[in-house]
């Protein structure tokens, strides 16, 4: 009996003390997790706050509560330039490159992937060694060959390397797609289906978390490119609305509430894109971690 209350007791210390183990471990961790979201939003609540100050308030309160909330800043900046305008060139801009990504990626990774050619596998080193050249290498050369085939001042320069595939999106795609059951294509095959529609009925759909995590990491690349654009365009009537931010930066100083109200607005699209997306991304990093 002694022994027995002695294996109660000593049970029920252990548990107690993996509970308190475990709710210190909780506690720390929901602590480090408020602080990091404070670090990450605090940004946002001050651009929030400086948006809806006036021009003088900006300059003497530092409080992220305004005096009065001026919600006519957002009206007054979006008219401040032609921003309709850079909206339409920047979808354009978006679109073109995400059917360019989503295309050419997709091909490539799908012949890397299931495809038996000679050399396939020296190349595809060759193809994952691009990610080793930084882009400042490549700035330079890319924008006097551009220059040379009189590309520069139209959108083709941010366009067409669209299509010609990426390394890492490549990489992520063939990984998925070897994941996949050959069976499936072999199926396809006995039914007399081509490599094509094979890809597009089988491949492309289960690989469908990979693929949208590409395309919203392809929207939010050039949704907020600014220095390709600033390279190669050099018509007002083309610019992007990350260049079309610039026309705060007066000769007496920038106008930071209006700055601050385009560049929300500005944010806003990719902020809900992420929003509705995030359960396909978490899903490639599963995809990707269990067949890495």
């Amino acid at each position: 009996m002694k022994k027995n209350e002695t294996k109660k007791s000593r049970n029920i210390k252990l548990s107690e003390s993996i509970h308190f183990r475990q709710t210190v471990t909780g506690t720390i961790g929901t602590i480090v997790l408020l602080l990091g979201s404070i670090i990450v939003l605090y940004p946002l609540a001050w651009m929030l706050a400086t948006a809806l100050k006036s021009d003088a308030e900006v300059m003497i309160n530092p409080s992220l509560i305004p005096w009065k909330f001026h919600w006519e800043n957002f009206a007054k900046a979006w008219n401040s330039a032609p921003f309709d305008i850079y909206l339409r060139n920047t979808l354009f801009l978006t679109v073109c490159n995400l059917v360019g990504v989503l295309l050419s990626n997709t091909l490539v990774a799908y012949g890397f992937a299931k495809m038996e050619f000679k050399g396939k596998d020296a190349i595809f080193i060759c193809v994952l060694g691009t990610m080793m050249i930084p882009g400042m290498v490549t700035m330079i050369p890319s924008y006097v060959l551009f220059s040379k085939i009189g590309w520069v001042g139209t959108y083709l320069p941010l366009i067409v390397p669209a299509f010609t595939g990426s390394a890492y999106n490549i990489f992520l795609l063939r990984q998925a797609f070897m994941g996949i059951n050959q069976a499936y294509s072999d199926a396809a095959k006995i039914e007399g289906a081509g490599e094509l529609k094979i890809l597009s009925k089988i491949y492309v759909p289960l690989a469908r978390p990979v693929l949208t995590t590409i395309a919203v990491f392809s929207f939010n690349g050039t949704w907020n490119d600014y220095f390709g654009p600033m390279l190669y365009l050099n018509d007002e009537k083309l610019y992007t609305l990350q260049l079309g931010l610039r026309t705060f930066r007066g000769t007496a100083g920038v106008e930071w509430q209006k700055f601050m109200a385009a560049s929300l607005i500005v944010l806003i699209p990719t902020v809900i894109l992420y929003f509705f997306m995030q359960k396909y991304i978490i899903q490639s990093v599963a995809i990707g971690g269990i067949k890495g």
